[in-house]
């Protein structure tokens, strides 16, 4: 099944896609942005995304699509290395983590799929488990606290450090199971939908 943007309709009447005009899909994802706007106008599209597991998708657009698209591996933050300010006539970003990232297991950003701690959008550099098996307990305090909004910040870590003083917690079951125990089952959300945010 494809994914199917959830605001398409919305982007595209905001949008106004025109022929010769070029755009940015910032967050390209699976494509349905770039492919939506492609259609709608005789366009250009340069399309960007961090994550090296979209390949697949950015090569069914280059078929469709040809001179028309470009894509770029590269985070949407840093787009003006990639094109000129003022070259373009419109950008798109769908923020957050996609279903592309939650569903896969082996990701690691989900506590709902046992996979390894890992969380990396683009696959380099510092993975979940590097900051659970190194962090200081006030760092993922302020971690919890500042990015996950979580209340009891403070016990959650207590039980992390805890946790990894006996044996490295290194999938996102075990990290959840932690947490769990720190937080008790809540009655709407998992305990651990915070500290995962």
């Amino acid at each position: 099944m494809s994914h199917i943007p959830v605001m398409l309709e919305d982007v595209l009447k905001c949008l106004r896609p025109a022929d010769g005009e070029c755009y940015i899909d910032g967050t390209f994802g699976a494509g349905g942005y770039t492919k939506a706007v492609l259609a709608a106008a005789d366009c250009h599209v340069l399309a960007l995304d961090r994550d090296p597991n979209v390949y697949p998708y950015v090569e069914e657009v280059r078929e469709q699509f040809g001179k028309r698209f470009r894509f770029e591996q590269i985070e949407f933050s840093r787009m003006d290395v990639v094109a000129a300010p003022g070259s373009m006539d419109g950008v798109v970003l769908d923020i957050g983590v996609s279903s592309m990232q939650l569903d896969e297991a082996g990701r690691g950003f989900s506590f709902m799929r046992t996979g390894p701690l890992d969380m990396r959008m683009s696959g380099q550099g510092v993975s979940a488990r590097d900051v659970i098996a190194h962090m200081t307990k006030e760092e993922l305090i302020t971690i919890f606290k500042v990015y996950g909004e979580e209340r009891r910040a403070r016990r959650c870590a207590d039980f992390i450090v805890k946790a990894r003083e006996l044996s490295p917690v290194t999938t996102t079951e075990q990290l959840a199971d932690i947490i769990n125990r720190a937080l008790g089952r809540g009655a709407k959300h998992h305990p651990a939908t915070r500290v995962f945010q």
